[in-house]
Parts: C-alpha cells; sequence; structure tokens
C-alpha cells in the first residue's frame, strides 16, 4: 500500500493523505487583506488533492511583514476574506492550516521580482526589530535591537494572532521558526550577540521561541495540531547546527509541539547550500529517529516515487511541497495514479480522470 495515499490522524485531524502545501509567499497583498489571489491559489490546491494546505507566512503585526504585500492577521478586519479562504479548502476535502510569522530583521523589503531590496522609510518602509543590531547584510540599515517590552509585544500579537487564525476556521497552526526570520535570528549566534537572558547559551537562544510556543498554546485548541518549522542548520560557520535541531526538537515534542517541518538556511547572507534533490531530508530523517516527533520533509521533492521512498524508509511522516505545486496543482492526482492509488477527484473533474484498463 502506498504510504504517500495513506490517512494520518494528527490529533482531532485526519489527513486523507501525507501530502502537505508548503507556506509559499505570494506577495499579493495589500495592507495584509487576502484578495481572489489568494484564494485561487490556495484553493486550487485542495482541488489538487493536497491534505493540508498551508497558508503563506502571515505576519503578526505590520513590522513583521517580510514585503508590503505579505498576509496578514494583525487586525479582526482580516478574518472574513481568511474565512471565506478556509471555508473553501474545507469545502474540498482539504484541512486548512496557517503558519505565523514575524520576519524581524529581513522584513521591509520588496517583493523577489522587484529585486528584494530593503525598503527605505522615505520609500514607504518601516524600521526592522531583531536579537542584536546585526544586519542580514552590510549593506543595509542596522535593525533595532529588541528590548524586554518589545519581545512581550510580540508575544502578544503572537497570541492575538492565534485567537484570529481560530475565527477564521484554520485547523492547523505552523510556527515559523526558520529562514532567517525573528525567532530563528534568536537561535543562531551569527545574529544573536545578546548577553542577557536571551543570548548566549543554547537554553537563552531558544528562550523565545518557548516564550511564543507556551503564549500559543494558552489559546490554541488542544485538540489541533501544533507544528513548528525550523532551518535545521544555517549551512554557514559558528551557526545553528542540526545537533541544536535535535535538542530544540526534543525539548518541543516535550511541550506538545505534534510535528517539526524540516527546512533549513535563510539566516546567513554566506551560507554554501549543498542544493540536490531532497537534500533537507536528511534532517527530518534525524530528527524523527533521534527524537521520535513526526516530521516533514521538504526541499525538491518532485516525483511521486521520490515521495513514497522517502515515507517507506522512515525519513518522515509527510511530505511538503513547494515549487512543485507550483507548478502543478494537481501533483497529487498524477500521482495517485504514478502509484496506481484509487483516490477521489472532485466531482467537476471527474470526467478527466485515467481509467485503470483491464
Amino acid at each position: 500500500m502506498s504510504l504517500l495515499f495513506s490517512p494520518l490522524q494528527l490529533k482531532n485531524i485526519r489527513l486523507k493523505n501525507r501530502i502537505v502545501v508548503s507556506p509559499m509567499c505570494q506577495y499579493s497583498a495589500k495592507d495584509g487583506f487576502a484578495n481572489d489571489w489568494h484564494l485561487v491559489h490556495l484553493g486550487s490546491r485542495a482541488i489538487g488533492g493536497a491534505a493540508l494546505v498551508i497558508q503563506e507566512a502571515t505576519a503578526v503585526s505590520p513590522e513583521g511583514r517580510i514585503s508590503p504585500g505579505d498576509l496578514g492577521i494583525w487586525k479582526d478586519e482580516h478574518i472574513s476574506v481568511l474565512k471565506r479562504i478556509t471555508g473553501f479548502i474545507h469545502a474540498n476535502g482539504s484541512i486548512a492550516g496557517i503558519q505565523l510569522a514575524h520576519a524581524g530583521r529581513k522584513a521591509s523589503s520588496t517583493a523577489p521580482w522587484e529585486g528584494g531590496e530593503k525598503i527605505s522609510k522615505a520609500a514607504g518602509g518601516w524600521d526592522s526589530l531583531a536579537p542584536s543590531p546585526i544586519a542580514f547584510q552590510p549593506s543595509q540599515d542596522t535593525p533595532t535591537a529588541l528590548e524586554i517590552e518589545g519581545l512581550k509585544k510580540i508575544r502578544a500579537d503572537f497570541k492575538a494572532a492565534v485567537i484570529r487564525a481560530i475565527d477564521a476556521g484554520y485547523k492547523v497552526l505552523e510556527i515559523h521558526a526558520a529562514h532567517g526570520y525573528l525567532i530563528h535570528e534568536f537561535f543562531s549566534p551569527l545574529s544573536n550577540q545578546r548577553t542577557d537572558q536571551y543570548g548566549g547559551s543554547f537554553e537563552n537562544r531558544i528562550r523565545f521561541m518557548l516564550e511564543i510556543l507556551e503564549t500559543v498554546q494558552q489559546v490554541w485548541p488542544k485538540e489541533n495540531p501544533l507544528f513548528v518549522r525550523i532551518s535545521a542548520t544555517d549551512w554557514a560557520e559558528g551557526g545553528w547546527t542540526g545537533e541544536e535541531s535535535v535538542k530544540l526538537s526534543s525539548i518541543l515534542k516535550n511541550k506538545g509541539v505534534d510535528v517539526i517541518d524540516c527546512s533549513s538556511g535563510g539566516l546567513s547572507a554566506q551560507q554554501q547550500i549543498p542544493v540536490a534533490a531532497g537534500y533537507q531530508v536528511p534532517f527530518a530523517e534525524q530528527i524523527r529517529k533521534e527524537t521520535g516527533i513526526l516530521t516533514a520533509a521538504v526541499g525538491l521533492i518532485t516525483e511521486a516515487r521520490q515521495a513514497e521512498e522517502i515515507l517507506q524508509q522512515g525519513k518522515a511522516d509527510l511530505i511538503v511541497m513547494a515549487r512543485e505545486l507550483l507548478r502543478d496543482p494537481y501533483f497529487p492526482l498524477r500521482a495517485a495514479a504514478t502509484l496506481d492509488q484509487e483516490v477521489k477527484w472532485p466531482l467537476q473533474y471527474e470526467r478527466a480522470k485515467p481509467r485503470k484498463r483491464s
């Protein structure tokens, strides 16, 4: 039997298969508001058969956006359009998830197709925040180091965002602690040179993550799954390591996190990433084997049999796909045919379903 098309029970949520739509920023919102682009983008992946559709990094505050085009959930007015999206996803047999994020020192940037450069205040940008006054690139303005009151505000922003996410109908929540954004910045010695209780030792560098987790768990339903996305390594000398990721994952498991979504990189401009098919899968495998927590594998997974093999070999429990699902929103339907699995198609598309030859 195919593991890729076997269900997975996560608390009170049953995923119909192991294919997850990775959070992928669309840089297409205005003032944080979702629009028809987001409805079609996310909705088409639900129609395409993915079990879980995780919405792009959604900012918990205006200053927490990567770009002016990021989705937001920092005010109640954002909820109604998001509720339309989650309703469509659920009506079409998938589960709606949301990734909550704060961009930290990588905030106030243009969209990738505009160069991804920092936006000056004169051009409508805003001050970026970070654990320490260290810019991502030497040419960029120095971010403002967060004081204790600033950290309290961000925790409160996450809590309020979770309450809105519940109201909007999301059934899975992912905390974004990867890709060089704020929480990840606290993890890495390359970006965190604090001398207070949030810097120095491993225990201090993960403290803010644990505080956010505790804040989120005060309001997120215990019966609903909670994911954390991490960058398992910085791919840079002196940065966050795979061994630290294993240690953190063990702690997160003991504190009630259900799945570690294993990505990597994004923190250092000096990173050296050996990009290849499935290059991040070993992180998911190591964390799964050494801690026992469920893991999600991501990173140039593009073929049905490749995804199936990852699961069959016990390297991960979920397959999180990004670019391949941009190229083909209906990959899950095609993958089922490749693996000779019978899956339900949307009634409107049923006439296009491949038929088995007798």
